[in-house]
């Protein structure tokens, strides 16, 4: 990184729909926290716009939802419409779950940032949100 953060980074990690499988999901806000991220955890059944309500009410830097449900080609591109709506261009929106690879190009197409299989290393997920923070974000 070649710039100094002022603050810790942001993270909102949220379950979205009915997909009721969130171990996942607080493992990882463990381990962002663990790298010394500010994390806010949604929990379970929350719609696209609570989401992103909940990103701009946090200030948030990221946003990263775990799918598990197979809904991501509705989920993300729902939620990445709502962003642009709400003036979060610059807000890194990640994830994980269970996506297969010619889906993952496909979000990456409308903008979706890296998305992350199970069993991807924690220190992976830590470094690009903080590359990606650090690029991106100004504070």
């Amino acid at each position: 990184m070649n710039k100094t953060l002022k603050r810790p980074i942001r993270v909102l990690v949220a379950k979205v729909g009915l997909d009721g499988h969130d171990r996942g999901a607080k493992v990882i806000a463990t381990s962002l926290r663990d790298a010394g991220m500010e994390v806010i955890y949604t929990g379970l059944r929350q719609t696209p716009e609570m989401v992103v309500n909940t990103a701009l009410q946090e200030d948030v830097d990221a946003i990263g939802i775990s799918i598990l449900s197979g809904a991501h080609m509705t989920v993300f591109p729902k939620v990445i419409d709502i962003m642009k709506q709400k003036g979060l261009t610059d807000v890194l929106l990640t994830g994980g779950g269970i996506i297969p690879e010619g889906d993952m190009k496909k979000l990456h197409g409308i903008g979706v940032g890296e998305l992350f299989p199970p069993g991807t290393a924690m220190k992976d997920i830590v470094t690009y949100i903080e590359n990606w923070v650090t690029e991106h974000r100004n504070f």
